[in-house]
């Protein structure tokens, strides 16, 4: 590991309760920054009430740190938007914000409008399938933000298990963005979950970063705002235990292949050979290819759109 990376580890990787709620409050009185909370939803009406409860009560009504809870329904054919609703979160459907442009399917697709329908100068996501979730995820990643004016983006860590076998989640990480982090960008080498969905970031550097439109999200806005504000202004913090639902082997193909397409433009800035994967399925008579697009599609900066610049004006 770099030394650059060892120092990072010891002067920007934190746990939750390094920073008391109470201490969060006053730095936000003292700088009057706002807070958003996004999560991004497709089909989650099992768990999604639940974490908006969560956040509403600890963050909201107990310690007013959090301003806005806004559910991004990306198309679901479930209660997702209903119950998110009752439960205390104000719910856009992803077509509804900049119809002008057609909507694509993926997660970087809602994270991008959702900074239109937001006002947080701090804006956090957090995944919308999450089980057993803990005020910590938010208040741990937003608590850097608030406290020290040098940080701009805000990693969560922590273990995640597979069913019943603990630090086994996270396949695509360690197949995948890992390798690709320590050889190509030795830099973020000390990011324990990089491709997790839980992080905080200033608007200010968000509306300055293209958006993946997929599953390459994560890693790209990563590798960006490290070549935006430098490592020193990236930071993680320890949350705990992350329990959720894990994707099948083929689903977390297409996800590495995205994540991969991700690392190869921003490598080269050139454009794939053929941007599909194809995957086998047995079947009747043997083994079945199954061919998929990779996604292909970023979304500009956010500072590029007039609708944006406009809202910004008024």
């Amino acid at each position: 590991m770099l030394e650059e990376v060892e120092r990072w580890l010891d002067a920007r990787s934190w746990s939750a309760g390094d920073r008391p709620v109470q201490r969060l409050l006053a730095a936000k009185h003292a700088t009057g920054q706002s807070v958003s909370v996004v999560l991004p939803a497709l089909d989650e009406e099992a768990t999604v009430g639940d974490i908006v409860t969560v956040i509403r009560r600890e963050l909201v009504e107990r310690v007013p740190l959090v301003d806005e809870i806004v559910v991004v329904d990306s198309g679901s054919s479930d209660r997702t938007s209903e119950v998110a609703a009752a439960a205390g979160a104000r719910v856009v459907h992803r077509d509804a914000i900049l119809p002008r442009l057609p909507a694509v399917p993926g997660k970087g697709e809602v994270l991008w409008r959702s900074l239109l329908v937001t006002g947080g100068d701090i804006v956090c996501f957090v995944d919308a399938d999450l089980r057993e979730f803990s005020a910590d995820f938010v208040s741990g990643i937003v608590g850097p933000l608030l406290t020290d004016p040098d940080v701009h983006l805000v990693k969560a860590m922590y273990d995640r298990p597979l069913g019943a076998a603990p630090g086994q989640g996270g396949r695509v990480t360690e197949l995948m963005a890992r390798p690709l982090l320590n050889m190509h960008w030795p830099q973020l080498a000390g990011f324990v979950q990089p491709l997790g969905g839980e992080y905080a970031a200033r608007r200010s550097l968000l509306e300055r970063l293209p958006f993946p439109v997929g599953y390459g999200v994560e890693l790209g806005m990563l590798v960006d705002a490290l070549h935006l504000v430098g490592l020193d202004a990236l930071a993680q913090v320890d949350v705990g235990v992350r329990v959720h639902r894990h994707q099948d082997g083929r689903a977390l193909g297409r996800m590495a292949a995205a994540i991969y397409r991700t690392a190869q433009l921003r490598l080269a800035r050139g454009h794939l050979v053929r941007p599909a994967l194809t995957q086998f399925e047995r079947g009747v008579d043997g083994f079945e290819p199954r061919t998929y697009a990779v996604d292909t599609e970023e979304r500009p900066p956010m500072t590029e759109i007039a609708e944006y610049a406009a809202r910004r004006v008024a």
